[in-house]
């Protein structure tokens, strides 16, 4: 009996241990060889390091901002902060644009309850806690509600008025199915829906975090035809959890690669 008693023991152990194991191996792989994440300014606008994701501030003129993302800390301290060195406060912040509903990108976004928060429309209940994820990862996750008072969805592609600025707004579904990119200033904010490589890459959502991998490829290979089509001016393309990478020629670089659905 004992013997019995230990083997099943060593069996529960061992099934337990590949159970932990494949998903800490899912998400290792997501980001290692990965390029760095770090601060940077781009004039009048600056890309936040908060933990693990970036945080875009944009500058709207007339002492206000726009936010891209709101971080993963709920205090909100490297926002906090950046509005202290402009001399700003909460109430600064007009605008904020959520690339997708996951929490790690909506912590924030309560300590402004002013502020306009746009969001692709299929991640509206995502963000409020009413819907979980749908990736093989994400869907383990509780749902939770991100606080957020009021929100602005976005039902399709188009301009965004944001004080002095026009932000063009992108939906790009795949990684969730309300994931949206964001093009300001030159600046194109892709949220988790692709990542840069050490070697400088373009690459997509990763799998294990992602509810549609393939549709994630095929909008990206869209957001390219977009903006060679209309010739936009891309001088930075800004993943959520790696750093920016110069121009849109790594975007373009990996739509080729992606085959008509």
């Amino acid at each position: 009996m004992k013997r019995s008693i230990k083997r099943g023991l060593f069996i529960s152990g061992a099934v337990l241990l590949v159970l932990t194991a494949i998903p800490i191996g899912m998400m290792a792989s997501a980001f290692i060889g990965m390029r760095a994440l770090a601060p940077r300014e781009f004039g009048s606008d600056s890309v936040l390091k908060d933990g693990f994701v970036c945080i875009g501030v944009i500058d709207e003129g007339d002492g206000h901002l726009a936010l891209i993302d709101a971080g993963n800390d709920p205090a909100g301290a490297q926002i906090l902060a950046e509005l202290s060195r402009r001399k700003l406060g909460p109430e600064a912040v007009r605008d904020i644009f959520l690339t997708h509903g996951h929490n790690d990108h909506s912590a924030a976004a309560h300590l402004f309850p002013a502020a306009r928060v746009h969001i692709g429309a299929a991640d509206l209940l995502l963000t409020q806690g009413k819907e979980g994820g749908h990736g093989p990862i994400t869907r383990y996750v509780h749902a939770h509600d991100a606080g957020i008072a009021a929100f602005v969805p976005i039902a399709q592609d188009g301009p965004i008025e944001a004080g002095q600025k026009s932000v063009r707004a992108f939906l790009i579904p795949g990684h969730t199915g309300g994931s949206a990119a964001f093009l300001v200033d030159g600046l194109l904010f892709l949220g988790d829906s692709a990542g840069a490589t050490s070697a400088g890459q373009l690459i997509g959502a990763p799998y294990a975090f992602s509810d549609n991998q393939l549709q994630n490829r095929q909008s990206l290979k869209r957001l390219a035809s977009i903006i060679t089509g209309e010739k936009l001016e891309v001088k930075e393309l800004v993943p959520a959890h790696s750093g920016a990478l110069d121009g849109a020629a790594p975007l373009l670089e990996f739509a080729a690669h992606v085959s008509e659905p």
